[in-house]
């Protein structure tokens, strides 16, 4: 893998960093502002509240799963391991790694994973 590849993958990686950073950032602040109200509700509103809250649960949890796998994608950049399938050892593919940059296993292996 190409030094230029690599850099490319590092920036692409930082940059989806920040984006899931500041969407968890917005996700907190529509959690808090939505429990900050002190208007008394009635129970078509609590069920709604209960709805939205678990929903952006939800998203804040995917977003935090994301950003591990980010980390750890860019710590294997730094180990010099970045790009290499954890399944069977193989380079994963420069394509595959552009549309997923912390992605761990080659197309082969995540095709019969899916299985």
């Amino acid at each position: 893998m190409s030094v230029k590849f690599e850099e490319e993958m590092r920036k692409s990686l930082l940059s989806l960093k920040q984006e899931l950073i500041e969407n968890i950032n917005s996700q907190n602040n529509s959690f808090h502002s939505l429990f900050s109200s002190a208007d008394p509700k009635d129970d078509v509103d609590i069920a709604s509240d209960e709805i939205d809250r678990k929903m952006l649960e939800s998203m804040s949890s995917q977003d935090i799963n994301k950003l591990r796998n980010i980390d750890a994608a860019l710590s294997r950049l730094d180990a010099k391991r970045f790009g290499i399938c954890m399944n069977c050892g193989k380079k994963i593919s420069e394509a595959r790694l552009r549309a997923l940059p912390y992605a761990v296993l080659c197309i082969d292996c995540q095709n019969n994973n899916e299985r």
